[in-house]
């Protein structure tokens, strides 16, 4: 029996445990957003440095996501099948990493054990959504990729969240200047990564190839070489909408990356009026910053059902347009807030945004590409984000300092506008993925 012909409707229940690993997956890309620069900041790191600080992602997301996804299209381990072996792994490491952060006494230490996390969480990704795509039939997947979203609102709401909470209860810091109430933060993630993850593989059987199916899996050549081979082999053949999408996400990404490295000094500099020096206002801001954080995500988690229902009722470009709209009114809007309690309303366009940048366009990626090949092509799409990131690391420190004028609300408005663009881009894909209702009337 082939995988496509296992591909049978699954109930709602288990469609959330299939992708309950997501949630502690998020937890930790949700302290990489909010607590790592400010760690980097605890240990000296001049504003202007933040991007290349932050290549870790790119670099590691550029490398490790396509090869996962390749290998993790030619595996099958007994007991664990295709998928689950690396979100396992990958999980395992994330824990590991998030346990021993918060102890760096040095910011080479921070940015080393940066690029540790950020691997293991790029092995963990990539192979969920594949997952996905692998279980579930088509009329299913809007739901199954936008309940990552509702999981990626979770467990960043979490680590935000943590991090204010924490921060109220637990005083002191370490030698090195980072304050304990980050640790707790830090502590829960290590628990949530591999407890999440265990729950999905335990709950949820990989559909089995077929023997002839198996065979041929067998029959590929194994290692890193192949796997490079066949990237290469998947992007020349790549369909056109993907290079489409490709435009919005240099737009869209290159955005998102400016508003985590930027947030905090935002908030700081518009709602305290604090510099960096100014350690204790500054602390302040890093605590807001995770509330403010946390409640986009929280939005991000209820709008995410609203968005299943868009998605099969219009095409997802059009749902995603809208979407990443209310994000660019966010990020132009966030600088002239001086109540802190109004950062809140911009935010639910950005965290509206969030969800469907976490579940919307994987609908276009998977009407486009092979089912045999979903793993490489999904490790593509991560590729199209990292390599915008890489972007930003390597050039928005020059554009900060020398055009911006080392002014963080001028770098919110200059991710703004960037999304402005990735708004319209995606109006300009041309997509086979079509609603719900069409297929129905096809039909």
């Amino acid at each position: 029996m082939s995988i496509d012909s296992q591909r049978l409707a699954m109930t709602f229940r288990q469609i959330v445990l299939m992708n309950f690993g997501f949630f502690g997956i998020q937890y930790s890309f949700g302290l990489q957003q909010t607590a790592i620069n400010p760690i980097f900041t605890f240990l000296n790191a001049d504003p202007g440095q933040l991007p290349i600080l932050n290549m870790a992602g790119p670099i590691t997301g550029l490398l490790v996501q396509p090869l996962i996804g390749a290998l993790s299209d030619r595996t099958w381990v007994n007991g664990l099948g295709r998928r689950r072996p690396y979100f396992l792994i990958g999980a395992i490491g994330c824990s590991i990493c998030l346990f021993f952060y918060p102890h760096v006494t040095a910011l080479w230490m921070a940015v080393l054990l940066l690029w540790l996390l950020d691997i293991s969480n790029n092995t963990a990704m990539e192979p969920y959504r594949a997952f996905i795509a692998d279980k579930l039939p088509v009329n299913q997947q809007p739901t199954g990729f936008l309940m990552q979203s509702v999981f990626t609102g979770l467990g960043i709401t979490l680590a935000n969240v943590s991090l204010y909470f924490f921060q109220q209860w637990i005083g002191g810091e370490s030698s090195s200047g980072i304050p304990y109430w980050v640790y707790g933060s830090f502590y829960i993630g290590a628990v949530c990564s591999i407890g999440s993850v265990l729950i999905t593989v335990f709950s949820t059987k990989e559909n089995r190839p077929s023997d002839e199916e198996l065979a041929a899996m067998r029959a590929q050549p194994r290692g890193l070489i192949p796997a490079v081979r066949e990237i290469g082999e998947a992007i020349k053949d790549m369909p056109k909408p993907l290079w489409q999408l490709a435009l919005v996400y240099l737009f869209q990404w290159y955005a998102l990356f400016i508003y985590w490295q930027y947030i905090t000094l935002t908030i700081a500099k518009s709602v305290w009026n604090a510099e960096q020096g100014d350690k204790h206002l500054f602390e302040q801001a890093v605590g807001w910053t995770g509330l403010v954080n946390g409640w986009y995500n929280i939005v991000t988690f209820i709008s995410a059902f609203g968005l299943m229902v868009l998605a099969r009722k219009y095409q997802a470009k059009y749902v995603h347009a809208f979407s990443i709209s209310l994000a660019a009114l966010a990020m132009l809007i966030l600088p002239h807030i001086t109540n802190k309690f109004l950062l809140f309303i911009p935010m639910i366009g950005f965290g509206i945004a969030w969800a469907s940048i976490m579940g919307v366009p994987f609908l276009i990626a998977v009407a486009e590409v092979p089912k045999e090949r979903y793993g490489v092509y999904m490790g593509i799409i991560n590729m199209m984000i990292v390599i915008p990131m890489l972007i930003e690391t390597v050039t928005f420190g020059y554009i900060f300092d020398h055009f911006l004028g080392g002014n963080p609300h001028n770098a919110m408005t200059f991710g703004g506008v960037l999304m402005i663009l990735a708004a319209v881009a995606t109006l300009f894909v041309r997509t086979s993925q079509r609603p719900e209702v069409d297929l129905q009337a096809k039909a």
